[in-house]
């Protein structure tokens, strides 16, 4: 495993490498950003009862994706892939909706719809399709944080 290390350092000098780990930094989006700025990133996955010791020497960093036990690192290295390839210019069109997601502001995303307007009785609300656009960015923010104060409020102490 160091072997391979190694030799990842040696074909993309100023790579990260890190070991997937439940006793890491918990991964949060603001390490998805940052990850995604490295010019390589060698994820290193343990199986059951993790790596030799040793080998935490060799790795940039440890990050963990939540406060549980998986049988090995795979999933949660799939997690951070997922996370980090979403901030690679080019992998979500322009970027630009990247700054309206959650996490990204301290706060939840708010509700979307699609068509139909009416499914099964429930509607699209009446300002989404009133074509006020200061309107509707009012209600995306009033609704962005009514849904952070019902399911996330720790991220409205962050405000």
């Amino acid at each position: 495993l160091v072997a391979a290390i190694e030799a990842m350092r040696a074909e993309h000098p100023g790579g990260r490498t890190v070991l997937m780990t439940p006793q890491g930094k918990r991964f949060a989006q603001e390490d998805a950003v940052r990850l995604a700025g490295c010019t390589a990133l060698t994820l290193v996955c343990g199986h059951y009862e993790g790596v030799d010791e040793r080998v935490r020497y060799f790795v940039d960093e440890e990050l963990s994706i939540g406060d549980y036990i998986l049988t090995g690192g795979e999933l949660a290295a799939m997690v951070v892939i997922d996370a980090v390839s979403r901030h690679v210019p080019g992998v979500i069109g322009d970027g630009s909706a990247l700054s309206e997601e959650s996490f990204t502001r301290p706060v939840l995303e708010a509700p979307h719809y699609t068509r139909p307007r009416d499914f099964r009785g429930f509607s699209v609300p009446e300002v989404l399709v009133s074509g006020n656009h200061a309107e509707i960015e009012q209600w995306r923010r009033e609704q962005a944080l009514k849904r952070t104060a019902e399911r996330r409020p720790d991220l409205l102490s962050d405000l």
